[in-house]
């Protein structure tokens, strides 16, 4: 029996304080059995990962998945460059995208949909250091504004 909805097994929070995020996408990505049984155990990572467009097909590279306990020879590199499944004209429109001067690929979560991996693309634009200020002061205050109201009702 499959299981139906999602799940999320991993996001990158990083990138959400890191660029600002343009469009986002729905991408299959091919991978090994083990490496599957890796993903639905929590074991990935996407800090340091990106997304590049080669010869009109959409890799990603530097999302770590951790080998398998019980893989042991059909285990691969954890590092290694991963192809993503698109359709052609997502895949053009994503490359125009790249196109604009500051803007890349960067993987915003990894997760289960109805049985299968799945990985959120988005076209991001790199955030300047008082952009990144200017975030985390607007949480601050939402989360002063927060604990204000909290401490009225108590």
């Amino acid at each position: 029996m499959k299981k139906l909805g999602t799940k999320v097994i991993a996001t990158n929070k990083k990138a959400r304080h890191e660029f600002f995020i343009e469009d986002t996408i729905e991408a299959g990505i091919v991978l090994t059995g083990t490496e599957v049984k890796s993903i639905r155990q929590g074991k990935v990572n996407l800090k340091e990962s990106y997304a590049t467009v080669e010869n009109g097909e959409v890799y990603i590279n530097g999302m770590h998945i951790s080998p398998y306990e019980q893989g042991n020879i059909f285990n691969v590199d954890p590092l290694r460059k991963r192809k993503l499944l698109l359709h052609k004209k997502e895949i053009r429109k994503l490359f125009q995208g790249l196109q604009l001067e500051g803007y890349t690929l960067v993987p915003l979560s990894i997760y289960l949909k109805d049985g299968r991996v799945k990985i959120e693309l988005a076209t991001a634009k790199g955030k300047k250091l008082y952009d990144k200020r200017e975030t985390i002061a607007k949480k601050d205050a939402e989360r002063r504004i927060q604990q204000h109201s909290s401490e009225k009702y108590r």
